[in-house]
């Protein structure tokens, strides 16, 4: 074929897409701005680096909507989840990956597709001919984004996201400290141990918030306002909604024995998750924060067992970007006024790798299926990549527009299904089979059709 597809941004959205239409023998060329222009999050020039956490979240294909995500994914042959799987560390339930080695070789099979070529220019304007997919993410450059923004005539929306830390380990107090998952999670001894534990009696915690309250934060730039996704709040603005907040949260202590004391119950648990194979380095779960590089290191070795705790990285806080995309995409994410153009990805207003990877994988698909002349079936919206696009292109109230993760509130009810608490095991295992199946048929459809 001689067919080619642009893809603008080579983040997990568009390594994606690009790897769907490079095996269905399109011509591919990525346009990645990095490492020439840089941003405040990235650190290298690798596609599919991570950003934020190194977690993909839970792997539980058949009670949760984010590991049927995976599984459909892995059906379709994904190059993120093929990755993942083989740069994966322990995680209890999750799927958290060795993120450097990840993203080496996500790189590494990109370059080495013969389908594949790779840019790095920045793409500052929206082309006018030739048929692209803008996966740029929630860190868009500002001159493509102001060229979105005269193309739509409206505003993108925003929301600012916030970054972990991450400690050395050997920094870390084990006197006090101890290895355990929640509820003893996973089947092997090395995943029931996943998560590093430091404990909080109520004292400790109390003066824990207050510190964290009274800490020096970022300061944001005139016009700008502090619109989070709810997903991904800092711990200050968690604390902020009530001194509560975190330990039903991040902090909750339910599921956990302390090793070292197991007849007191801790009031309040920090855990971190192993952020690399060799376990030399932890983040901390849940704690994206925006207090300021000082702050931060005061306020953090307050925690037990990390009195003498050495930083890999601080954590950050930068704005993300996102369209509105209800308004503003056809039910196959093409710009409805400029056709040419397909987004993907987390500037779509989907959240979290998995999903941004999701919606990649279908812009590609579909971008094959227009560049080859086919007709492409609409994705089943019981399925779960289906009722994220569904959602985004038009399901979604785009007055109330803001980013969603996938979950079982976007798929269409099942008959005869308990509702509530108690129907709820039933009920999802109901909504992972029905989807499977749908998922399965949809991929088979588009087999026979390139045969």
């Amino acid at each position: 074929m001689t067919h080619t597809l642009n893809i603008i941004g080579g983040g997990m959205a568009g390594s994606e897409a690009a790897w769907q239409a490079a095996n269905a023998g399109i011509n591919v060329v990525i346009h990645e701005m990095r490492p020439k222009v840089e941003t405040f999050a990235h650190r290298t020039g690798n596609l599919g680096e991570m950003v934020c956490s190194n977690s993909f979240r839970s792997d539980d294909h058949e009670q949760n909507a984010v590991g049927l995500l995976h599984w459909e994914m892995r059906a379709a042959g994904g190059l993120i989840m093929d990755m993942a799987n083989k740069h994966r560390i322990p995680a209890g339930g999750a799927l958290a990956v060795d993120r450097d080695p990840f993203a080496e070789s996500v790189t590494a099979a990109l370059k080495a597709h013969p389908n594949i070529s790779i840019s790095y220019d920045e793409i500052t304007s929206l082309p006018d001919d030739g048929l692209w997919i803008i996966a740029t993410g929630p860190l868009t450059s500002g001159n493509l984004a102001e060229a979105i923004q005269s193309e739509t005539s409206a505003e993108a929306l925003a929301f600012f996201d916030a970054i972990a830390p991450i400690i050395y380990h050997d920094s870390i107090n084990m006197d006090v400290a101890w290895m355990q998952s929640r509820y003893d999670k996973g089947e092997t001894l090395e995943e029931q141990t996943a998560y590093l534990n430091c404990p909080m009696t109520k004292d400790q915690y109390e003066g824990f918030i207050d510190a964290l309250l009274a800490a020096e934060k970022t300061e944001f730039k005139e016009g700008e306002t502090a619109g989070y996704f709810d997903g991904c709040l800092p711990i200050e603005v968690m604390a902020e909604r009530g001194r509560e907040t975190l330990r039903f949260g991040p902090m909750k202590p339910v599921g956990l024995t302390n090793a070292h004391d197991p007849e007191n119950k801790p009031y309040a648990v920090v855990q971190l998750r192993r952020d690399n194979a060799l376990g030399t380095l932890y983040n901390i779960v849940g704690f994206q924060t925006k207090m300021k590089y000082g702050a931060q290191k005061t306020v953090l070795k307050m925690i037990p067992g990390m009195e003498d705790a050495e930083f890999a990285r601080l954590g950050g806080i930068h704005r993300n970007t996102f369209i509105n995309s209800p308004t503003l995409l056809d039910h196959e994410m093409r710009l409805r006024s400029k056709p040419n153009l397909r987004f993907a990805g987390q500037i779509t207003g989907v959240e979290g790798y998995v999903e941004s990877a999701a919606m990649g994988l279908l812009a590609g698909r579909m971008a094959v299926a227009e560049l080859t002349g086919q007709t492409l079936a609409p994705v089943p919206n019981t399925t779960a990549m289906g009722a994220l696009v569904t959602h985004i292109t038009g399901g979604a109230d785009a007055k109330m527009f803001q980013p969603m993760n996938v979950n079982f509130g976007l798929f269409p009810p099942l008959e005869g299904m308990k509702s509530g608490r108690r129907g709820r095991k039933e009920r999802y295992k109901g909504y992972t089979d029905r989807a499977k199946i749908d998922w399965q048929t949809w991929l088979g459809q588009q087999a026979e059709t390139a045969a």
